[in-house]
Parts: C-alpha cells; structure tokens; sequence
C-alpha cells in the first residue's frame, strides 16, 4: 500500500489570526506541513500593545511577540518573513509568492489583515505625517512622542484617542482633530462618547470637532493641519487614525466572495471549500446576530484561528462569541461586549458612578440588551456577554442598580 501523502496547509498571513491559526493546528493534531508567509519582518505579533503599553514604553519588544524566537521551528512551521502572497491559482490548489515561486496547498487560510486607511489631502505624503499599524511604525511614533511638543491627530477613534493618551504621557501638546461632533460618536453614540471627549479634555487634550481637514501644511516636513474654516493646527508632527481597510485584493484576484472583506459563513470558510478566512479581513456569519460582521478587533483573530484550524482539519465548528474589545486610556480601562452601530439603539442605561470613573454602560433596543462596557469595573464580562447573548427583554431600573445582580435584571 502506497504511503498517504502529506498534506500541507498555508497561511497567508502572519498577524494574531495567521500564527494562532498555525499554534492551533499543532494542538489539534496536524502532522502535515505548515507554511506561514508574513509580509513584515518580524516574527508574529501583538497588536494591542503598539497603541498601549509598548508605545508608551510600559514594557519591552519581546513581550509583543506570540511565541518565542524557536517556536515555529520546533513545532514545524515554516515561518515565511518578509514574504507575500501574489496570487492564488485556486484551479491547481497553488499560492504564487511575490517572487514567483509556487506552493501547492491542500487547504488555505487567508488572515491578510488589513491597511491603514490614507489621508487623501495635499501634503498627506510629507514626512512627520504618521500612521500606526505596524510594529515599525509604532517605533517611529514613540520616538515622534519623545521629541515632538506638539502632536496633531486626525481621527478620534480607538487608535486616535490611544495615541492621544500616550502623546499627553510623554509631555506632548496634543490636538485631536474629527469630523463628528464627538469622538467615538460613530461607535458608542452621544452618550457615552460625550464621556471619553471629558476624559480627555481633563488631561489637557485640544478637540477640534465637527472639523475637516483639507491640508498638511508644511515644506518637506509637516508643519500643521489647515481645516475647512481656513484655521491651522500647528503641529511638529502628524497622525492619522481614519479607518482601516480590509486586505482584500488576493482573494478578489482569486474570484473569492468580497463584501467588506472575505465573506465567511460560520465555519470561517470562504465560497472555495478549501480556503478559510480570519481576523481582520474576513467578514464572518454571526449565528446568533444573524448577520455577516467583519470586526477589527484582538479578541475576533484571536479566536478565530482555532476554529478556522479545526474546520480546515474537517470540523464543523461554529465561530459565535460574542464580539468583544478593550482599551486602555489614561486611569480608564475598559471592556465591551456586543455589538451596536452609534445609532442603532433607542436607549442608553448606566450601572454604578460615571463620574467616579467605574460604572458599566448598556445600549439597549426594544428592552434588549445589544452590547454593555464595563469601565474600571472587572469580572463581569462573562455576565455582559450573557446578556447580549440571551435576547431577553430586562428590567432597565434592575438593570441600573448595581446591587442587582446582571443575572436578575430579565423580566
């Protein structure tokens, strides 16, 4: 009888989503090859510290890599640096590399990420004009935030308001600059943004809101922001935090469903049976939303790659956690769990003391509760989740009393 052949397994991607895919692939028993091609030059790594505690010198470089330097070649895995996929040739199961050379796959998962969003103005190119994605650019904000006295921001999201936070940290003069009327309006809704632009109003952050930016200012180096009131921000250095955009164009080039991302049913497969999708690219079927989200979060790559592993390996695991986050900005540390568009709610309750700083916030719609953040208050996740998670209607007034236990507040 003729030996099996080996299977082999790529990854196209060497984020969060690519190398927990790889770790878990192990775990679960693979024995064939693993290839993993990352485009960067650094081994696998953490995102969430490049905007937190890395960037603000809290802790050291080692510590945002996800496995030590001889991990991947003690468990097999064939760690690809500085190596991109070109193409994919469905046809004959082949991922073509940049330089041309052909890796047959048997199953394929795509966890291409996705790109910082670029500012389309005059001067967007000068230098001192900054994004934060990559461990390379977070070495070159910290050491921006280390020198500059004046920071310009553009974009009051996570990243944006993160930044802002570290820059005030290192001494920096800190102007944020946005096109709604409140930073995270978008994501949280009036209420509770109107929270964050207090906090960092109160360490000293300038907010120029319901503002448009229509040039970086500056000869060869960004000097300032001109805003569509003819004002400047002058600023010794620029950043911009407008968006992300998913890493699409292999699988578009390879016929694959793109809508938002890689369109992924539950399992994380794409409409090739044996290519899979994680993390930020992959626009994935929520069972228990009923509706396809692509989430640009830690807690979606982290645990996507496990289950995309499990059904490359034939499973039929169902990717259904509730959708999660976390930032730290300043003294407020928080979670969220669920998901809500900035105006797809009717009602805002709030648990515990908002000025005191620790308090949980829920959005509710119909009585339902569709996402709740706890803020400098721990361990209660788990409940949160539940709640989202359960589609009963609660009791608003239990659900405000913190001497009710989250448990209790159904009616």
């Amino acid at each position: 009888m003729a030996a099996a052949t080996q299977q082999t397994f790529v990854i196209a991607g060497a984020g969060l989503a690519g190398a927990k895919t790889a770790e878990a692939l192990r775990t679960q028993g693979f024995t064939g090859r693993v290839v993993l091609l990352g485009a960067e030059v650094d081994r696998p790594y953490d995102r969430p510290p490049l905007s937190k505690d890395y960037l603000q010198g809290k802790s050291d470089k080692e510590k945002i890599f996800l496995h030590p330097p001889g991990w991947y070649a003690e468990h097999d895995v064939e760690l690809r640096l500085d190596t991109r996929a070109a193409a994919i040739e469905r046809a004959v199961h082949e991922v073509v590399l940049d330089g041309g050379e052909r890796i047959g796959y048997d199953k394929l998962l795509l966890a291409t990420g996705s790109s910082p969003r670029r500012l389309d103005v005059p001067g967007a190119d000068l230098d001192g004009v900054l994004y934060l994605r990559t461990v390379g650019d977070c070495e070159a904000v910290k050491a921006t935030f280390s020198t500059a006295g004046r920071v310009a921001i553009i974009g009051a999201g996570w990243i944006g308001l993160e930044a802002a936070a570290a820059a005030r940290n290192a001494g920096c003069e800190v102007t944020v600059i946005e096109r709604a009327e409140l930073p995270l309006q978008a994501v949280l809704g009036p209420e509770v943004a109107r929270i964050f632009a207090k906090l960092h109003l109160g360490h000293g952050v300038d907010f120029r809101l319901d503002a448009e930016v229509v040039e970086i200012t500056g000869a060869g180096t960004a000097k300032g922001v001109l805003l569509a009131d003819g004002t400047v921000v002058e600023a010794d250095s620029v950043l911009v935090g407008v968006g992300i955009t998913p890493n699409t164009a292999l699988a578009e080039a390879a016929g694959l469903d793109v809508e938002n991302g890689v369109v992924v049913d539950g399992h994380l497969a794409t409409s090739d049976p044996d290519v899979f999708a994680a993390g930020d690219v992959a626009s994935c079927f929520y069972p228990h939303l009923d509706t396809h989200l692509r989430l640009e979060h830690w807690s979606a790559a982290l645990n996507q790659g496990p289950i995309a592993a499990s059904n490359m390996l034939g499973g039929t695991e169902v990717y259904d956690r509730v959708p999660y986050f976390f930032s730290d900005q300043y003294d407020l540390g928080m979670e969220y769990s669920g998901f809500v568009s900035g105006a797809g709610y009717d009602q805002v309750v709030f648990r515990g003391d908002v000025d005191g700083g620790e308090f949980v916030a829920f959005w509710l719609d119909g009585g339902r509760v569709l996402a709740g953040m706890n803020v400098n208050v721990w361990d209660v996740t788990d409940a949160i989740s539940a709640l989202v998670r359960s589609g009963r209607p609660v009791d608003p007034v239990r659900l405000a009393d913190p001497k009710v236990l989250l448990a209790d507040v159904y009616i």
